[in-house]
């Protein structure tokens, strides 16, 4: 039974407490409790979806931060990974790839691809659980959020593993990669599909310097396919050199800020070529009304979408049971966590399908 006499606290002030742990620990060390306060607004922002909370009504003293957090590692584990720091002869190695590594911070993620041949790729992620004001100097500078650089997504995790399935849609293929992250999904297409080439881009310089790195250390992997990376922000007026050059513009839960919705729009648009087969394919969970939103930016920009709910028998067998209460995702919630299937093209050119 509840104690009466005792505060309940409010979700709100949970999220608050995420924030006052991912924090404190840096900001005490750098004798920095005044950037704290000075920073507060701008990492409130820029950690929405990491501290977005889960609304309950059972006992708030049975609720651990874990479950309220957002942030996970948490995931649809559709690729299996493991921590390593041996790259072995599979990965490119070289001076270029151990000079940028930071074993304080970052480690070296081993994904093994179920494709012939067991395919592995290495990324480079940053693995601790503190957050750098830095980097949100850096969000202010560019006008970019943090979730880059956070961890890896679930919905990546999917994006990733759907083009696995469908090789055929992607091979001979000028293919990019919008808010990519460490770039995992822009580096399956480059090593299971036979894409001609794959950009993989992000609108945060500190993040395509991580793309750099797992470019350079996975170049072996790419066969004939060419791959680069490339700092774009949505709101990039001038995009004129690739405009118009993509078959295929890929994404992964890059929906949830309003703000980026009309920019990111514009840039599928700018993007893709003018051919019947070109389209955007973007896994994003609905998170409230933020799907809804971008996907009316969309149709304001001259462009037909469709949303497919059950697009893979075993993503959705993975979300029944998660949905079901399963330990191995606490809080899993559907409109968080469960990325929807969104496909964009010019609706001119759909008409005539």
């Amino acid at each position: 039974m509840m104690d009466s006499n005792k505060p309940i606290l409010k979700a709100s002030s949970l999220r608050w407490k995420i924030l006052r742990q991912a924090l404190i620990p840096r900001s005490s060390s750098r004798n920095g409790i005044l950037k704290f306060f000075l920073f507060s607004i701008t990492v409130c922002r820029h950690l929405l979806p990491i501290l977005h909370f889960a609304v309950s009504t059972e006992d708030q003293d049975e609720l651990d931060t874990r479950r309220i957090s957002r942030r996970t590692t948490n995931g649809f584990n559709l690729i299996p990974s493991f921590i390593t720091d041996d790259i072995g002869d599979e990965g490119a190695g070289g001076s270029s790839v151990s000079h940028c590594f930071d074993h304080r911070r970052d480690r070296r993620v081993c994904y093994t691809l179920p494709i012939d041949g067991a395919s592995k790729l290495f990324l480079k992620q940053r693995m601790d659980d503190v957050a750098d004001l830095d980097d949100f100097k850096i969000c202010n500078k560019y006008d970019i959020d943090n979730t880059g650089l956070v961890c890896h997504w679930p919905s990546e995790d999917v994006l990733a593993y759907f083009c696995l399935l469908h090789p055929d849609l992607f091979r001979c293929k000028r293919v990019i990669e919008l808010g990519s992250g460490y770039g995992f999904a822009g580096l399956v297409v480059a090593a299971s599909t036979e894409a001609s080439e794959v950009v993989i881009t992000d609108g945060n310089p500190q993040v395509v310097e991580y793309i750099q790195n797992n470019i350079a250390m996975n170049s072996r992997a790419f066969g004939g396919t060419r791959v680069d990376s490339l700092t774009l922000h949505w709101n990039q007026e001038n995009v004129s050199n690739i405009s118009g050059s993509f078959d295929l513009v890929i994404a992964s839960d890059c929906t949830f800020f309003k703000e980026y919705h009309r920019g990111l729009a514009r840039m599928v648009m700018s993007l893709l070529k003018k051919a019947e087969s070109s389209e955007a394919i973007f896994f994003s969970p609905k998170r409230g009304d933020s799907l809804v939103k971008f996907l009316e930016e969309i149709k304001a920009n001259g462009l037909h979408f469709s949303v497919t709910e059950k697009y893979d028998a075993e993503v959705w067998k993975l979300h029944e049971k998660f949905s079901n209460g399963d330990d191995s995702w606490p809080g899993y919630e559907k409109d968080h966590c469960y990325p929807l299937l969104s496909k964009q093209r010019s609706s001119v050119l759909s008409k005539g399908r």
